[in-house]
């Protein structure tokens, strides 16, 4: 399946869903690989930051991606991130031996200067070997870790196995139009944008040169049906439809009990059958389960989508 420096459209970042006990469920797996590729989905990530991959074993993690690219009609990218390369590389293979398409690699926390960076993804390319596709995550929120546009460019420039720039940074618009004016006039090869950040920018971002986005909002169908009417030119109605969500976007960028909104809503909407994060991770108070059912419920009256 295709995943390259022309990828568009959407690629939900997907959880992974747990049962009341912390056990992994896998027909949950299934359930959600179905809802994302019915929401009209033209690719799944899986394994990163809201799949809860820190917490899992190595072996689960294997199950997952194994599960997800067997059942999955459209593009699976893996993330791989890891804090050595050894188990980077064994994932990764394993990953691309069962079919994923690419595989997504964040920086490390700890590196600071640029010339760590490059250094790093030397050695993470040289792990997962040149041959396999890649998106590069640019988070420095959550990472700390700051990937300038001239970074950015050195790290195309020097792995062509580099496909995909997971674009999250906040503020990030400007540097969506430097990286494209660059691509413009030739001095930088080109490579598919996937834009994140929980959706909160998505109103803007296809006007400043994003290919899709590659996040985990509740409503992935509401992201296809977004990304669709900025293709088609439609400002106006795209915007009518984003800021319709945006409160629900916005409560959902909470840090800390963000992913916890986001499972809760995927349970109220039937895809999962239990909204628990593995420990440690926080929990939904009564007050805030009640707060987002408001939010559903004022949200339904511009989108049916939401009358759960």
């Amino acid at each position: 399946m295709s995943f390259g420096t022309g990828t568009t459209g959407v690629y939900p970042i997907a959880a992974t869903p747990f049962h009341p006990d912390g056990r992994l469920d896998l027909d949950g797996v299934d359930r959600l690989t179905d809802f994302y590729q019915d929401a009209g989905a033209t690719g799944m990530t899986i394994l990163g930051i809201m799949g809860e991959a820190q917490k899992l074993e190595p072996e689960e993690s294997r199950a997952i991606a194994r599960r997800v690219v067997a059942r999955s009609r459209v593009p699976v990218v893996v993330g791989v991130s890891a804090p050595g390369f050894a188990a980077m590389r064994s994932l990764a293979r394993d990953a691309m031996d069962a079919g994923a398409a690419g595989v997504m690699v964040a920086p490390a926390p700890h590196l600071r200067s640029d010339e760590q960076i490059a250094a790093y993804f030397a050695q993470a390319v040289e792990a997962i070997g040149p041959d396999v596709p890649w998106a590069l995550q640019d988070y420095p929120l959550t990472l700390s870790v700051i990937l300038s546009v001239p970074v950015i460019a050195r790290i195309m420039a020097e792995h062509p196995s580099c496909v995909m720039l997971k674009a999250e940074d906040w503020p990030g618009l400007e540097k969506l139009t430097a990286l494209r004016k660059l691509q413009a006039d030739g001095t930088l090869r080109p490579f598919s944008i996937l834009t994140a950040n929980g959706g909160i920018f998505l109103d803007f971002e296809p006007e400043r040169g994003s290919d899709g986005a590659m996040t985990g909002y509740a409503f992935p169908d509401m992201l296809v049906e977004l990304i669709d009417l900025h293709a088609r030119g439609e400002r106006d109605a795209a915007h009518d439809l984003f800021d319709a969500h945006l409160p629900l976007i916005r409560y959902e960028q909470q840090p800390g009990v963000g992913l916890s909104v986001r499972k809760y809503v995927l349970m109220r909407r039937g895809v999962i059958g239990s909204d628990v994060q593995r420990k440690p991770g926080p929990a939904l108070s009564a007050t805030g389960r009640a707060e987002v059912d408001y939010l559903l419920e004022r949200l339904a009256r511009k989108d049916a989508r939401a009358a759960l």
